[in-house]
């Protein structure tokens, strides 16, 4: 795979700070990835400092987002041009889900009905949540509001079930 290098100006949608990259990086990563449909992952370098990352596609536009464990104060930082490297990543991102929360969505039949129904993306999302934390009691504790959230109980992370 071909890494790219680029110097870029960072930019604001909402709250948001992304780069544009350049049209040749795109296609090269579109040709590289098999894929032209978002998301696409991504590693690379952000002023040299490594991440893993997703180029999104937003209203017709292809962004890479840059967080703050990317780019120190990144939104303070609008307007700054910044050193870029980027390259498709075609490493396994899957995590497996924590054996509590496994044990407990399957202990719950509406619970496991409505997980099962999430789109991929949200339910990596909850899963990612709770294998971050670290203590054994935050664990639960969080264990236990995403079964209400799956029960239609209760929101987390401002998302409803229907």
């Amino acid at each position: 795979m071909k890494i790219h290098h680029f110097a870029v100006k960072l930019e604001l949608i909402g709250i948001n700070p992304f780069v544009f990259l350049p049209e040749d990086v795109l296609n090269t990563i579109f040709k590289t990835s098999g894929r032209d449909k978002s998301p696409i992952p991504v590693q690379g370098t952000v002023n040299g400092k490594e991440f893993k990352q997703n180029l999104m596609k937003y209203l017709g536009e292809w962004r890479l987002y840059i967080n703050y464990t990317m780019l120190k104060d990144s939104p303070k930082r609008i307007g700054e041009m910044i050193e870029v490297s980027v390259e498709y990543d075609d490493s396994d991102r899957s995590i497996s889900i924590h054996p509590k929360l496994d044990q407990a969505v399957k202990n719950n039949p509406v619970a496991l009905k409505n997980f099962e129904s999430l789109n991929p993306s949200r339910k990596h999302e909850l899963i990612r949540y709770i294998n971050n934390l670290k203590t054994e009691a935050g664990i639960q504790r969080n264990i236990e509001k995403i079964i209400k959230h799956l029960q239609g109980e209760t929101d987390f992370f401002g998302k409803r079930i229907n």
